[in-house]
């Protein structure tokens, strides 16, 4: 296949209309005026200006090189288009984006193919105003680890290589699963390329198993256990070697060893020279990696974690090597002081304090173990009418799934013989059974408690809702709260700052300090380079998204990122659609009222029997109600309906009426008092309909979608944390009102027509409110996405759930109440960490350069510096895991 350049329609070569020969390469045509346009102009087309012409561009489709001029051309698939307009919209769209060249959409192929400039414009704004007009692009999405992330300058560098990359929509990277995911176009970029940009930066991709796999988690576990053994060993090669030499480092503290190692003797020099050797043998062996990653980040022209404690001991080492060789060089032999202590204890407690993040670490991640854990490893099918084990992903679409009482379900799908209950808490943290029978869904992961059944497997592998649970999970783990933006920037300026202020430091006590100088300026800037930590910094808000993120999939709440974590806890208004969200979304049979001696068995098992024919959604309400009094419910000898009044029907013998109040009048039927009865009832938010017999009165029977049971209590909760509630619906005032009235909602916006309900969002969001919406249906998306933060009910529709920003598993309002003490008490863990990162720095570089020293003659030790630094990141770490501890 071949592209035209004018259209970019893919064509066969040999089925081609016309080629031509330009500037040494051969351009195929769909059609004539695609040839005379190309000819016209052809510059235009292959990426050319005119005063170079005969050197030709090639299109970022082909992978254009950063450093080459001139335009680019990419095809974007675009979704939703259904007419002409919907392409007039999307090219007006896209035009109007400064720096785009030209843009024509496809319709049969749904693909804008734009030329843009990219000096001018980002992939990612093309994106956005495809998006801006009513329409999405998407791309692939990658997701790979990466070796060697330490700090947040690491997660800068490589998002920075990332997006540079072209085709690449967005990249984020985050510290605390070592994990990159990248969003890309498949036509401009591809997985290769991605990975070598990370490559590029000086970073590792690491290839591992799908992520749902219990054998993924099992793989992690094990690489992280494996690097928590390496530095642990590392560690105590450090620490046996830095008690000897912080001893020997000074011999005349102690009794014995300062009459065997007097100052300036032969035995004290040879004792040193030998430290000089272990502490290069730390350094080379327990210190290894802060070398490595610092020449990595040096070669790529960037600083990080790696480089401060890089030059911070190297510069130790090298000064006291200086001294022990040439101590001529300071103004008096009482000066000469050798800090390979510094250098090997420095390295030992840096690498401790990494062991301890790593082991913390893999705490944050528990939520994501756990749901895996859930998978069940086999399934009995039945095969050639015989049932057998199988490992669950060779479980097949179609395949039918024997399963017994206790026993885990593999896979999802719809139950074909038997009845049982079944647990569902570890999915939908409903803690009662739910009661299963034929026709219903089962969702794998899900215990089975009492008796034996069949089902026919409807989704398998990677499209199971535990699967997709866990992959929205690590998703929104991998994304970023807007908070993290901030901190991104400013640890971008952090290490290459504090080398700076180090460097300064150094000055100022060498010009301006005491004697000896040289040794006051060195244990200043070592001290200022350990001491700094953009760890401590970038851990802070990834730490506590992961833990919060995960804690809200434990209890059924799926959050998508963080944007919609932070806005969440500062909600002020919370919109709630009344069918679905606040009530059950299906009618039930809620009373029967009987008159004229009538029993109320009678008036509902003539009713039943009657609606059975009727095609009216509320009659199938009455004949389930009936049919769940234990009514049996006969047939109707003759059915006639009658639009906007109700049912004539002849049954065992009798003349029925059933419909409203116009139709009881047509008939001439006498009331006795039943329509103030109706009129109570309608008040209520039910839909009472008149029943008689004969031509006389017998009753009345009424229906209504009823409220969820918690979903009064939710409401009273969601008020005592200061949200205003408001109820929108297309119901009739007098409904709405009344089930209103029920759960305690005074704000009322009803008869709002689908269409409109975004409109209303947005009406209370030009109040100054943040607004989220709560909705279950496909009228409620433009809504959901409309608001500050959408929540969908997990047991509405795809579409809802595909365009909120919460999905709550269980389909109840206190899902809401849960996600936003989840999002309040993950950003109050957030702000503690960042605080104490920023105080930690704060203070910490002041006093490590010394600014207590001209008032109270302090001068703090690279030792402590190195243990403060360790403990700092384990401290924000800790914190975030206490977050697991929260209870709904």
């Amino acid at each position: 296949m071949v592209k035209d350049p004018v259209c970019g329609m893919e064509i066969e070569e040999g089925k081609a209309y016309a080629r031509r020969e330009h500037g040494g390469q051969t351009f195929y045509f769909c059609s004539p005026k695609c040839e005379a346009a190309f000819a016209a102009e052809p510059t235009k087309y292959v990426g050319e200006s005119p005063a170079r012409h005969g050197r030709h561009v090639p299109s970022a489709t082909t992978g254009v090189r950063e450093s080459v001029a001139g335009p680019k051309r990419v095809e974007l698939p675009v979704f939703g288009l259904t007419c002409a307009k919907c392409v007039q919209a999307v090219e007006k769209a896209l035009r109007g984006v400064p720096g785009v060249r030209k843009a024509t959409v496809n319709l049969a192929s749904a693909r804008a193919f734009v030329d843009y400039d990219p000096d001018q414009v980002s992939l990612p704004a093309l994106e956005r105003a495809i998006r801006d007009a009513g329409y999405r692009t998407e791309g692939a999405k990658a997701r790979f680890g990466i070796e060697g992330i330490t700090c947040a300058s690491c997660v800068t560098t490589i998002e920075s290589a990332l997006r540079d990359t072209p085709g690449v929509l967005n990249a984020s990277v985050n510290v605390g699963t070592e994990e990159a995911v990248v969003e890309y176009l498949p036509s401009v970029a591809d997985v290769p390329a991605i990975k070598a940009a990370v490559g590029s930066a000086g970073y590792k991709v690491v290839e591992a198993p799908a992520p749902a796999s219990p054998d993924a988690a099992d793989k992690e576990a094990l690489a992280r256990e494996r690097e928590y053994r390496s530095l642990m060993r590392k560690w105590w090669f450090g620490a046996a070697v830095g008690v000897f030499t912080m001893i020997m480092s000074y011999p005349w503290i102690f009794p014995v060893l300062r009459d065997w190692f007097p100052r300036e003797s032969p035995q004290l020099w040879n004792v040193w020279a030998g430290m000089g050797v272990a502490a290069l043998a730390v350094l080379a062996y327990s210190g290894n990696q802060f070398f490595i990653g610092a020449w990595q980040a040096l070669k790529h022209r960037s600083a990080n974690m790696h480089t401060l404690i890089a030059l911070g001991t190297g510069v130790a080492w090298i000064y006291s090597t200086v001294v022990l060789l040439f101590p001529h060089i300071l103004p008096s032999s009482e000066f000469v002081e050798v800090y390979y202590d510094v250098t090997v204890v420095v390295t030992a407690l840096v690498v401790l304090g990494l062991a301890m993040e790593l082991r913390a670490k893999g705490r944050t991640s528990e939520a994501i173990k756990k749901l895996i854990g859930l998978q069940a490893k086999t399934a009995r099918v039945i095969r050639e009418g015989t049932e057998r084990d199988i490992p669950v992903e060779e479980v097949l679409v179609g395949d039918v799934v024997v399963v017994r009482p206790g026993e885990k379900i593999p896979v999802d799908g719809e139950l074909i013989e038997g009845s049982s209950a079944v647990d569902e808490s570890m999915v939908t943290g409903e803690s009662l059974p739910v009661e299963k029978k034929v026709g219903d869904e089962v969702i794998g992961a899900t215990i089975n408690k009492t008796g034996a059944f069949k089902f026919r497997a409807m989704k398998v592998g990677k499209d199971t809702a535990l699967a997709n649970i866990i992959r929205m999970v690590q998703d929104a783990q991998g994304s970023k709260v807007p908070i993290q933006r901030v901190v991104d920037v400013v640890s971008g300026y952090f290490t290459p700052g504090v080398t700076i202020l180090a460097i300064l430091g150094f000055m100022i006590w060498y010009t301006f300090g005491p004697e000896p100088r040289i040794v006051f300026a060195l244990i200043v800037a070592v001290t200022t380079l350990i001491i700094a930590c953009p760890c401590a910094l970038g851990m802070a808000t990834p730490m506590s998204l992961t833990t919060g993120v995960g804690l809200g999939a434990l209890n059924g709440i799926l959050i998508r990122g963080g944007d919609a974590l932070q806005t969440a806890q500062q909600l002020q208004t919370i919109i709630l659609d009344k069918t679905g969200t606040i009530t059950h979304g299906k009618p039930v049979l809620t009373d029967a009222v009987v008159t004229g001696g009538f029993r109320e068995e009678e008036v509902l098992r003539l009713a039943g029997g009657v609606e059975k024919s009727s095609e009216h959604p509320l009659a199938a309400a009455i004949v389930e109600g009936a049919k769940a009094r234990g009514h049996s419910l006969p047939d109707a000898e003759t059915f006639d309906a009658i639009p906007g009044h109700g049912i004539v029907a002849r049954i065992e013998g009798r003349t029925l009426l059933l419909g409203n109040l116009k139709l009881m009048r047509d008939r001439k039927i006498p009331l006795d008092g039943l329509e103030a009865k109706a009129a109570g009832l309608a008040d209520d938010g039910k839909t009472p309909m008149y029943v008689a017999v004969d031509g006389r009165p017998a009753g009345i029977v009424a229906v209504a979608d009823t409220v969820k049971e918690d979903s009064k209590e939710a409401i009273r909760s969601l008020k005592d944390m200061g949200v205003e509630v408001v109820m929108i619906t297309g119901d009739n005032e007098r409904t709405a009102k009344a089930i209103a009235r029920q759960v305690g909602i005074e704000r009322v916006l009803a008869e709002v027509l689908p269409q409109d309900k975004a409109f209303n969002v947005q009406k209370l969001q030009l109040e100054g409110k943040r607004v989220a919406m709560v909705g279950d249906g496909i009228n409620d998306a433009p809504a959901l996405a409309q608001a500050d933060v959408g929540f969908a009910i997990g047991t509405g529709t795809d579409v809802a759930i595909a365009a909120s920003d919460v999905t709550l598993i269980r389909g109840s309002l206190k899902g809401v109440v849960t996600a936003i003490h989840i999002s309040r008490a993950t950003m109050r863990n957030v702000y503690q960490n960042l605080f104490g990162a920023f105080i930690y720095n704060v203070f910490g570089l002041p006093i490590a350069l010394g600014v207590l020293y001209p008032f109270f003659g302090i001068l703090l030790s690279p030792l402590l510096a190195a243990l403060a630094m360790s403990f700092s990141s384990v401290t924000v770490i800790t914190n975030a895991n206490r977050l697991k501890r929260w209870k709904p």
